[in-house]
């Protein structure tokens, strides 16, 4: 196991050396704009000149990394803080509220985001041999971990194939199993293969979240979603939310939250629609929850998310 608290002052000095030149790479490539979405798949690199307001988000299972600022991450009431010597990983599909928390013109937030397939990382912990998890309970589907030397220079190594498009099919996907490989290895990679093992109570949970991702528009009873785990009602209640730190029910509402604001305003639905587009039977009781997750009524959210999108600050 990569066990960075062993690090000597050399070690230090490298690491550091290393977030400095993932730094440089990241901001070469976010000049134009605050998101580049790359043509390596699943790898997103972010650029922030201030700080945010809170937004929503999902996050995908998957690894972030910042190379200079600081972001929040609220899941729940459980609050993760993540900065150039923290990584954040995801292990399920989660409804969060993010923040970025240090970013300045001078100092700018530069950050990445890498999602993973699951069977990937089943597949790479077979070959790879490495032991199975100890059984345990469900734990949170999200957390920090320590950074390491290994695991930035893979990351550099992996935008550096930005610069040179051809190399991208045949070394893109090396690279990308060595990072799970390290995060596997890593302080929180107990943690991933929880999630990734077969037949583990976290994986079957997984499966639940799956099924509720593509049928969140849906009346869901949590008896047959239970059964679907081979759980009990009350089991299946208590690890979900020990994995997603809400009940299923609260999950599936952020789901037709979230998607009903993308409808609004992205394919410009009107509410009404939008609220009966993801499963509400009650405008006013959409009103209502759409509210009390963003702030604001629908109308008067999405006509400042617009605005924010014209000012050059969305």
């Amino acid at each position: 196991m990569e066990n960075p608290a062993v690090y000597d002052d050399s070690d230090v000095v490298r690491l550091a050396g290393a977030i400095e030149e993932l730094n440089r790479s990241i901001a070469r490539w976010t000049e134009q704009g605050e998101m580049h979405t790359t043509v390596i798949p699943g790898l997103a690199l972010f650029r922030r000149t201030e700080p945010t307001e809170p937004v929503s988000g999902i996050y995908e299972p998957g690894v972030c990394l910042i190379a200079q600022g600081a972001k929040r991450v609220m899941l729940g009431d459980d609050r993760y803080r993540y900065d150039a010597q923290h990584y954040l990983i995801t292990s399920v599909h989660l409804p969060t509220i993010v923040q970025v928390i240090e970013a300045s013109p001078e100092k700018p937030y530069l950050g990445l985001r890498l999602t993973f397939d699951l069977r990937e990382v089943s597949q790479l912990m077979v070959d790879s041999n490495l032991p199975q998890p100890r059984p345990q309970q469900s734990s949170r589907g999200m957390a920090t971990g320590q950074v390491t030397l290994q695991l930035v220079n893979a990351f550099i190594r992996l935008i550096d194939l930005l610069a040179d498009e051809k190399d991208i099919p045949i070394l893109a996907p090396v690279i990308q199993r060595e990072i799970i490989y390290r995060l596997l290895v890593g302080d929180q990679g107990e943690r991933l293969r929880q999630i990734a093992t077969a037949g583990s109570q976290s994986q079957q949970i997984a499966k639940a979240i799956g099924w509720l991702q593509s049928n969140y528009s849906q009346s869901i009873s949590m008896d047959q979603l239970a059964a679907q785990t081979n759980m009990s009602t009350s089991t299946f209640h208590h690890h979900f939310r020990s994995l997603t730190a809400l009940s299923p029910l609260q999950y599936q509402k952020q789901l037709r939250l979230q998607e009903a604001r993308r409808l609004m305003l992205a394919e410009r639905m009107d509410a009404a629609n939008a609220a009966f587009q993801v499963g509400y039977e009650s405008p006013s009781q959409f009103n209502r929850e759409y509210s009390r997750m963003f702030g604001a009524p629908p109308l008067r959210d999405i006509t400042s998310l617009r605005q924010l999108a014209a000012d050059g600050r969305g």
